[in-house]
């Protein structure tokens, strides 16, 4: 599993860091997947990155073959590496999936949390808010991911934790073209989910998180209906 990002590596630059780890480089690329940056299909050539984030080509090669382990990338024999597409029966799993584990992360939270990271919670809605009020939506999806990460951890299962994390970068790919649609109302949701876990009261944390998962999945079908139409 990979690694936790921790609120230094949060407030990195990694696009301009010369001194950027494989790690970094690995959440650089996935970042501008998820961002439709590179858009499914687009070849991933290992020089043009190393010359984007300013490191060799031994960190990209890395990289690259742990976005393919992810699904993130495919390679093609003699062709090279490529942006995946995900297909709307893997968002459908996801999101599912989703619906099952965080409500539990939420009540577990609710009774384990440390101060630290109620106090953490609430700085990453607060910064989601002020991002949706200042209309910088191209913040929202590593705030938003961050804030299901520090959920998690609160929980105390190192298990739920790590699943979360990797769960959480396919739902931000999922999500990502719906963020100024439902921005504001997220991180309101948010701000309750942080008032739940401040009392100590896991029902509620499971309902509220249940709710918010339940709002996320009816915009993104929405939209899945609204292509449908505008393509018929």
């Amino acid at each position: 599993m990979p690694p936790f990002r921790d609120r230094a590596e949060d407030d990195v630059d990694t696009s301009s860091n010369p001194r950027m780890t494989q790690q970094q480089v690995c959440r650089a690329i996935r970042d501008q997947i998820i961002l439709g940056v590179f858009a499914p299909g687009q070849r991933l050539t290992e020089d043009t990155l190393a010359e984007t984030f300013g490191v060799s080509r031994v960190p990209v090669r890395e990289a690259l073959r742990t976005l393919e382990a992810e699904g993130f990338a495919f390679s093609r024999p003699y062709a090279g590496t490529f942006v995946a597409e995900l297909t709307e029966e893997e968002a459908a799993d996801l999101l599912e999936i989703r619906a099952l584990l965080e409500p539990l992360c939420a009540s577990r939270a609710a009774q384990r949390r440390t101060p630290e990271q109620l106090g953490r919670l609430k700085e990453l809605t607060a910064l989601g808010q002020d991002a949706v009020r200042a209309g910088r939506f191209d913040e929202l999806t590593r705030l938003n991911s961050r804030f299901h990460e520090v959920l998690a951890e609160a929980s105390g299962s190192a298990m739920l934790a790590q699943l979360i994390t990797q769960l959480g970068w396919k739902i931000a790919w999922v999500y990502a073209v719906e963020l100024p649609r439902r921005a504001a109302d997220s991180w309101y949701e948010h701000e309750r989910i942080c008032g739940a876990l401040e009392a100590g009261d896991a029902d509620a944390a499971r309902r509220l998180v249940a709710e918010h998962i339940g709002h996320a999945t009816t915009a993104y079908r929405l939209r899945e209906r609204g292509a449908a139409t505008a393509g018929s």
